[in-house]
């Protein structure tokens, strides 16, 4: 179960999917990139539960944090991992586990970088918000993620993604009253009247608002509905599960009073939710980094964690060598060159001069 961080990028990302860590189930995997950091003797690392952080302490002028999550969606037959050609297939390839390697392996041989570095592996991403990992260090150990910048070694296939989408689920609850269905007319459908509740859905057109130079692209989708008492019985109770992601010109209480607006008449109950952060290129740090990474810049159409750092003052981006279409797939994979080239474009940022971009 070991790591050897200094082994090609490639071969490195092969040993990571191969642990299986799917969200909850992260404990071998957290266990392997403890002991494999502890060995390097420029890095102070500690573990919070299934969280392990590392970090360089050489009094530079900025500190950037590098941030990874460790779990995965459950496995569909695609593990162990294979190489195919110039792609390496496996759950957790693309999401996220290429880019932890990547990290792992600047975090072992960028042993004096020009500014100091926190290295963070966290899990439950992939799952509901109470469970993140980077929540619980948020909220119990803030001053481990502190740093002038942050970048989320999401998938973006080499890109820059800039902010990320907010999201937030209700539940739409339609009533009526029970009736024997032989005599249907003495009680009122609820699945019936949950018909509405998708029209709305049916005649949502998505906005595409524009924010720090950057389109988003919302959207409103219904991801489950449940209803029904026996056989014989007209139900009174249906409700659909809406899932709505807004852009970050929106906050948390805006798009739950967008979607109690929408769905006005019906009972409206969140369940879950998390906020969309802002590009924040035009922080210097972020702006340089985009600069010295020569890559192109478009918006997250997703959430991800670069709202918690958002949340503590810290600009974020996502930028990763997986494809963000491939996430969750059965045939999920990474193309192994941009590995290796998202390595070398992180290891110039990471020893090269701190400039101001223009």
């Amino acid at each position: 179960m070991g790591l050897d961080l200094y082994s090609d990028v490639a071969g490195l990302t092969a040993a990571v999917v191969d642990i299986e860590s799917v969200s909850g189930g992260e404990e071998s995997l957290a266990g392997a990139v403890e002991e494999a950091l502890r060995t390097l003797p420029h890095l102070a690392v500690e573990r919070v539960g299934n969280n392990v952080v590392a970090r360089t302490d050489l009094g530079r002028a900025e500190r950037v944090v590098l941030a990874g999550h460790l779990d995965t969606v459950p496995l569909n037959g695609n593990l162990p991992s294979r190489v195919e050609g110039d792609r390496l297939y496996g759950c957790g390839t693309t999401d996220m586990k290429s880019g932890v390697a990547v990290a792992l392996r600047l975090a072992a041989t960028v042993e004096a970088p020009s500014r100091d570095v926190t290295y963070v592996f966290y899990d439950c991403e992939e799952v509901e918000a109470a469970r993140n990992g980077l929540r619980h260090l948020a909220e119990s150990r803030p001053e481990l993620l502190a740093g002038d910048f942050a970048v989320l070694m999401e998938p973006t296939g080499g890109l820059i993604e800039g902010g990320c989408q907010g999201t937030m689920r209700v539940q739409i609850t339609a009533t009526g009253e029970r009736a024997h269905s032989a005599r249907a007319w003495m009680g009122s459908n609820a699945i019936h009247s949950a018909g509405a509740i998708l029209d709305v859905l049916r005649a949502y057109e998505p906005s595409r608002p524009v924010v720090d130079g950057l389109e988003y692209h919302e959207g409103l989708n219904a991801v489950f509905i449940s209803g029904g008492v026996a056989g014989n019985v007209i139900p009174d109770e249906c409700v659909v599960t809406v899932n709505y992601r807004f852009a970050p010109d929106k906050s948390l209480a805006d798009a739950e009073a967008y979607l109690r607006e929408i769905f006005a008449g019906f009972q409206v109950t969140v369940t879950d939710g998390a906020p969309a952060a802002r590009p924040g290129l035009n922080h210097p740090a972020a702006a340089a980094f985009a600069a010295m990474s020569g890559a192109e810049v478009r918006a997250k159409l997703g959430w991800t964690d670069v709202a918690r750092f958002a949340e503590l003052g810290v600009p974020a981006v996502n930028y990763g060598p997986g494809e963000p279409t491939l996430a969750h797939t059965r045939d999920e994979y990474v193309e192994i060159p941009l590995i290796a080239e998202c390595e070398q474009r992180m290891r110039t940022w990471l020893e090269g001069p701190i400039t101001v971009a223009s």
